[in-house]
């Protein structure tokens, strides 16, 4: 195989002059294959600093290496995150609108999985308008041009399975493909995301002079 201790004792013995050497020649190559061997074990580490070097192929720690010096804290792996779901997190952060309503929305869609509420007293749009789908308690709001740069966020909670529909251990109710029974695991008892994620993650995507005035609900 290429860069194996073998293939490198080949190419060394491959630029010595054949005269000088009888065809076997146990001794040389005993002293070849030490520096062949080291030659392979740089030519391994290299194929690996390659691949790390790039976010697309770069692995375990070097992938939370790569967050940290793009984002610093901010973004930071999940407990049990695989590579690939991380990977794509990095992608994203690193792609990201910001400054925009769809760019807030976008954000805490992709965090928590809900869509959440954006109200701005200042939009005719959410406010709603005379003839334009204004019913009192239905539809619209208060609007206010006293509020300039403002708007109301209410950002929802992630939504898990939960475990409190599966069987448990030693109950009959249940079968394999049918019944209330089923692995399970941490991932769908509790969630990662905590409110101080969602309100960095507000801030970070909101402009320097505007204010969101938040609320996360369950």
């Amino acid at each position: 195989m290429t860069g194996d201790t073998n293939d490198m004792l080949a190419r060394i013995k491959a630029v010595l002059p054949a005269r000088w050497f009888p065809d076997a020649t146990p001794l040389l190559d005993g002293l070849i294959t030490g520096l062949a061997d080291a030659a392979s074990f740089l030519y391994a580490l290299l194929q690996n600093v390659k691949l790390q070097a790039r976010l697309l192929t770069a692995t375990g720690g070097f992938l939370d290496m790569i967050a940290t010096d793009y984002f610093g804290a901010r973004v930071a792996r999940s407990p049990g995150q695989g590579d690939a779901s991380f990977r794509q997190r990095i992608q994203a952060e690193l792609l990201r609108d910001r400054g925009t309503r769809p760019a807030l929305i976008a954000m805490l869609e992709d965090l928590t999985g809900r869509t959440p509420i954006v109200f701005e007293p200042a939009r005719p749009a959410d406010t709603r308008a005379w003839g334009l789908a204004l019913g009192y308690g239905a539809a619209g709001g208060w609007g206010s041009l006293m509020l300039p740069f403002q708007c109301f966020v209410t950002a929802f909670r992630p939504v898990n399975q939960g475990l409190g529909a599966v069987t448990g251990w030693g109950a009959s109710a249940g079968g394999w493909g049918t019944g209330v029974i089923g692995y399970g695991s941490m991932n769908l008892a509790a969630s990662d995301v905590s409110d101080a994620d969602i309100n960095a993650a507000i801030a970070g995507v909101m402009p320097v002079a505007a204010i969101a005035w938040t609320s996360i609900s369950n």
